[in-house]
């Protein structure tokens, strides 16, 4: 199985300069690619309301794909490159050859996916042209990389055209008899990460379809998004909050403003800039380690599937549509509100989670699916009745039953039922729901045990704070 650890690097003086002109060499060559498809993109074609006999095409060339911009790099190695703009020049020759041809790569899928879209036929924005800011990474193939030596908790690696070894913090063991396939170096604003991709032939491939999920083995999820909660489980508990962004936004907020005070390339913005990217490091890592604490305490249910919901996060994060009076003025449309709702739901980072805990459970052997919520939170799942008809409804009193019905909890038990294929078909007619076939009773007994059984303490009490 293939397997990514994240280290620290720490690199010396002259390999942090050496790492900084392959990376400035790098984002030239990917720019460079771009510029040439877009030229070409441009240049050979014409509106489709031009006449063709006034508006008529150049002689086409060949269209630049990843093939015949690769062919391009044993000429620019044959003498210097000189940047236009800048004077800059650049050997082509101290970069590793594999990863300039990983540029390629990079810059012919960034294309290939704003033209045809992905696997999944989703297209991407246009491609952009990357800044220092922006293009951080650079791929060393494992043909290219020596293990020298491991010291205490050091790895010594030899790369190859950098001078030197390269020293990596093991803050985490490497496994036993791994094959290295690849290591990514990324320049972030507190120094170097290497990221070594290995194959553990102990740690089996697993495959999804062989799981068969069943009420026992099975856990449904929801999402909650509600006071300081953040999911909810079908075993009848709830998982906390961390908001990270929402915890550190008024100290990001004043680095901004005094960065924005200062004058543009002056030596005090430049250090307040290294700042606030340290501070939005600060959120995201505190957001990843949420991610993966949550991850694992759901896997130590020793659940073989987990269903969640398969949220529109674009959408659910997407500002209201304006609305005009007769005069062509704005009305009130709710967007205030919406925008406090929409940072919560970017600083959940439900989707980062759901990833996460993906990768979590395959390697313990469990599966995760994304299944349609719709109707989820409103249907009683011991009852074909539709009682939670308004967010502001947080709670249900059974009379009949003297229970009390948690909605987060029910909605989490709905899920499940889903994913089991044990939810009723739900129709509307003249604006009513109608309940068509419906399996309800046969889940009755399981489904009031975790009702009257739900705990109100959290399943995870501690987590780190930003």
């Amino acid at each position: 199985m293939l397997l990514n650890y994240q280290y620290r690097a720490s690199p010396d003086t002259n390999q942090k300069k050496q790492l900084n002109i392959w990376l400035r060499t790098s984002q030239y060559w990917y720019n460079k690619q771009l510029g040439e498809r877009f030229d070409w993109w441009e240049k050979n074609r014409c509106n489709i309301d031009s006449c063709p006999l006034i508006c008529s095409l150049p002689e086409l060339r060949n269209n630049p794909d990843f093939y015949s911009q690769k062919k391009q790099l044993p000429v620019l190695k044959e003498d210097l490159v000189l940047v236009q703009h800048s004077g800059e020049l650049l050997d082509f020759t101290s970069v590793p050859s594999q990863t300039l041809q990983d540029v390629s790569k990079r810059a012919d899928l960034a294309f290939k996916r704003f033209l045809a879209g992905d696997s999944n036929g989703k297209r991407s924005g246009r491609p952009r042209f990357k800044n220092s800011a922006r293009y951080r990474t650079l791929k060393i193939e494992g043909q290219a990389i020596t293990v020298q030596r491991t010291q205490k908790d050091w790895l010594f690696l030899s790369i190859s055209k950098l001078k030197g070894w390269l020293k990596v913090r093991l803050h985490r063991r490497l496994p036993d008899g791994f094959v290295l396939k690849n290591i990514l170096l990324t320049k972030k604003s507190d120094g170097w990460y290497a990221t070594i991709c290995l194959e553990d032939p102990t740690v089996p491939v697993f495959k999804p379809d062989e799981v068969i999920p069943t009420w026992d083995n099975t856990l449904g999820m929801d999402a909650v998004l509600h006071e300081q909660d953040y999911l909810a489980t079908s075993q009848g508990t709830k998982l906390p909050a961390l908001k990270s962004f929402r915890k550190s936004e008024k100290r990001l907020k004043k680095v901004s403003r005094r960065k924005e005070n200062k004058r543009k390339g002056s030596k005090a913005r430049r250090k307040l800039a290294k700042r606030q990217g340290r501070e939005h490091q600060r959120i995201a890592r505190a957001r990843i380690d949420h991610a993966f604490k949550t991850a694992h305490a759901l896997v130590r249910t020793l659940k073989k599937v987990f269903v969640h919901e398969d949220l529109n996060l674009k959408a659910l994060s997407k500002r209201n549509k304006a609305k005009l009076d007769e005069d062509g003025k704005f009305l009130p449309n709710g967007q205030s509100a919406k925008s406090g709702l929409n940072k919560s739901w970017n600083d959940a980072a439900f989707g980062q989670f759901f990833t996460t805990l993906e990768y979590i459970a395959g390697k313990a052997g469990a599966r995760v699916m994304a299944v349609n919520p719709a109707y989820t939170s409103q249907l009683l799942a011991y009852r074909d009745e539709i009682v939670f008809t308004d967010c502001n409804i947080r709670s249900y009193w059974d009379t009949e039953l003297s229970l009390n019905v948690d909605r987060d909890i029910n909605a989490a038990i709905n899920i499940k039922r889903v994913g089991l294929g044990l939810f009723p078909t739900l129709k509307r007619r003249k604006g009513n729901l109608i309940v068509g076939d419906s399996t309800t009773n046969s889940t009755l007994k399981e489904v009031l045990a975790v009702l009257k059984n739900a705990p109100e303490a959290y399943t995870l009490s501690v987590l780190r704070q930003v």
